[in-house]
């Protein structure tokens, strides 16, 4: 007689999903904040909105990925990392408005699914939430073999947070004369990975732990390096001085992301060579012979967060955010721009 057919013999193991989730249960745990209520498991996460902290709450919410940076970490065999990437791109974005991130909920989807794996990924995200201060409130795993290869996997996450309305930050303010602070990234962040990859692996010919001394690292080592989190020191900046825009750098760049905070009317003008550019966008350009507005409309190019103040307050944010360990560079300044939508204008130079 033929064996039954069943969900493990067509690729779907529900043990291994729960032996999983016995392993991510007290990583999740250490992430709680006081508002959680209940624990991971229930058909929905809990959380008691902070009243009391807000006296016109509004909340802000966000969702995204990693790209194709998963492919990066599958290749090295590294997955602790991209979890990092994940929650910060979220609470980074809704961090552009004032907000403080809330709690985080994350979906992961594989085609063949390993617990150990699913814990590595997990333990990522678990770390991207401490740092941003956020509770992982929930999740969805997901077994696909016949969506995904084996293993191969995928990331998306979605990030809620609160700021009340008169402290929310949309750039209405923004005037010429306001000064543009750059944070620096931290590398390539989650954003532009076909691109590096192609150049990376099919260009230059390396592999994942090809050794790169111009970058001082291996390929994996400076591809995997996590995205940034701003949320803590920009928090405690906008406590001090009033941030009139901020702009998240991800897809599109500064080109690309700067004007998506601005008045129409305005123009962003980028010095860019105001800032020490990390080595590995170098190497990019060069091996890629790309030129500067595809490089800029692509990668980040050493900038993760924009911040506009005013120009009398702009050293006294600069030596705040020093004081919490975040460093910043003048990198430009708004002026009147033509009728329209806001643009950038990328200038060479530190003056």
């Amino acid at each position: 007689m033929k064996k039954p057919v069943t969900y493990k013999t067509a690729g779907v193991d529900i043990d291994e999903g729960d032996r999983m989730v016995s392993l991510i249960r007290p990583m999740v745990r250490s992430t709680q904040r006081r508002e959680v209520l209940g624990d991971i498991g229930s058909f929905a996460g809990f959380f008691r909105f902070p009243a009391r902290r807000y006296r016109d709450p509004v909340l802000v919410s966000g969702t995204d990925g990693v790209g194709t940076k998963v492919k990066v970490a599958a290749m090295a065999g590294k997955l602790d990392t991209v979890g990092i990437d994940l929650v910060a791109m979220c609470v980074n974005d809704i961090l552009v408005h004032g907000a403080e991130p809330l709690f985080f909920l994350d979906y992961y989807a594989t085609g063949k699914l390993s617990a150990r794996d699913g814990a590595a990924v997990v333990s990522g995200i678990v770390e991207g939430c401490r740092q941003a201060g956020c509770a992982l409130l929930g999740g969805e795993t997901a077994e696909m073999p016949s969506v995904y290869a084996r293993g191969e996997f995928d990331l998306a996450g979605f990030a809620v947070g609160a700021v009340d309305r008169s402290d929310l930050i949309d750039g209405r303010t923004v005037r010429p004369g306001d000064v543009l602070l750059g944070l620096p990234s931290s590398g390539l962040h989650s954003n532009g990975y076909s691109l590096a990859r192609a150049i990376v692996f099919d260009l230059l010919g390396k592999k994942a732990g090809s050794r790169m001394p111009e970058w001082g690292s291996t390929v994996s080592e400076e591809l995997l390096r996590p995205t940034r989190i701003y949320v803590r020191p920009v928090l405690a900046l906008a406590r001090k001085v009033r941030i009139r825009a901020m702009a998240h750098i991800t897809g599109g760049g500064i080109p690309g992301n700067v004007p998506r905070t601005l008045p129409d009317g305005l123009a962003a003008v980028v010095r860019t060579g105001s800032w020490p550019m990390p080595p590995v966008f170098g190497t990019l350009v060069r091996a890629g012979r790309l030129p500067e507005g595809e490089a800029f409309r692509t990668f980040n190019m050493g900038i993760g967060m924009v911040l506009v103040v005013r120009g009398a307050d702009a050293d006294r944010a600069a030596r705040i955010l020093r004081g919490s360990g975040q460093p910043s560079w003048r990198i430009g300044e708004i002026r009147k721009g033509r009728k329209g939508p806001a643009r950038v204008l990328l200038q060479g130079g530190k003056g």
